[in-house]
C-alpha cells in the first residue's frame, strides 16, 4: 500500500522479501517527517537471519527517537547505537519541502538511485565502503535539486543493479515497487526496494 506520512512532501512504497531458509529480514527502512523534512533510510544488517535484523531494527530505533536533522548525524547516531551488534550498511536521504531538495549519503552498499521523469535520467548516490556500527567512512552528504515526480529508488544487494526506466512510469508506486523486486531480486539474500516519490513544495 503506497504510504503518505502526514506532512511529508513524499509518497513512498516497499516491497521485501527474506532470503531462503530464514524467516526474518535483515533489511529495514525507516521513513518519518523532521519538521519540514521528510527522512527516508533502509538499513541491511549485515549477513542472514535473527542478528542481521537485529542490527538493522536498532538502527531503525534510533533513527526513530532521533531529533536529528542532517543525514551525516543521523548516520553517526546509528553507528554508536550498533555498537555491539553485527553491524549494518545503510542509505539515508532527507527531503526538504521548503529549499525542494533531497540530501543523501550511503555507507556500504544500500544503493540509491534517483530518477527524473522530466529528464529521463539517472543520478546515483556516491557509496562509501564502511560498516555502521563497526567503521565509518570519512562522512559526505551531496544534495539534490528535486522536481515534482522525481523519484528516489533504494535497493539491498539482494536486488540487482539494472532498473529498467519504463518500471518507474507507472502511477502505482506499490506496484512498481512490487515489479522491481520480482524482476531485479537475485534470489540468494534478503531483498528490500524501497521508492519515494517527490510531491512538490507545499504538499
Amino acid at each position: 500500500m503506497v504510504s503518505t506520512v502526514n506532512g511529508a512532501c513524499i509518497q513512498w512504497a516497499s516491497a521485501r522479501m527474506v532470503a531462503p531458509g530464514h524467516s526474518d529480514s535483515g533489511d529495514q527502512y525507516c521513513v518519518r517527517t523532521l519538521d519540514q523534512r521528510t527522512m527516508i533510510a533502509v538499513l541491511d544488517g549485515l549477513g542472514h537471519g535473527p542478528e542481521a535484523a537485529s542490527a538493522a531494527r536498532r538502527g531503525v530505533h534510533v533513527l526513530e527517537q532521533s531529533q536529528a536533522h542532517d543525514v551525516e548525524t543521523l548516520v553517526r547516531e546509528c553507528h554508536r547505537g550498533l555498537r555491539g551488534s553485527r553491524g549494518a550498511v545503510m542509505s539515508l536521504a532527507m527531503f526538504d519541502s521548503l529549499e525542494r531538495t533531497m540530501t543523501w549519503i550511503g555507507v556500504g552498499n544500500v544503493r540509491g538511485s534517483l530518477w527524473s521523469p522530466q529528464s529521463t535520467t539517472w543520478k546515483s548516490l556516491l557509496l562509501r565502503g564502511g560498516v555502521v556500527g563497526d567503521t565509518l567512512p570519512l562522512l559526505q552528504a551531496s544534495v539534490v535539486p528535486m522536481d515534482e515526480g522525481d523519484t528516489l529508488v533504494f535497493t539491498t544487494d539482494g536486488v540487482g543493479t539494472e532498473i529498467d526506466d519504463h518500471l518507474l512510469k507507472g502511477s502505482s508506486l506499490q506496484v512498481t515497487a512490487e515489479r522491481i523486486l520480482a524482476r531485479c531480486r537475485t534470489g540468494h539474500d534478503d531483498a528490500l526496494v524501497l521508492l519515494a516519490r517527490y510531491r512538490g513544495a507545499g504538499r
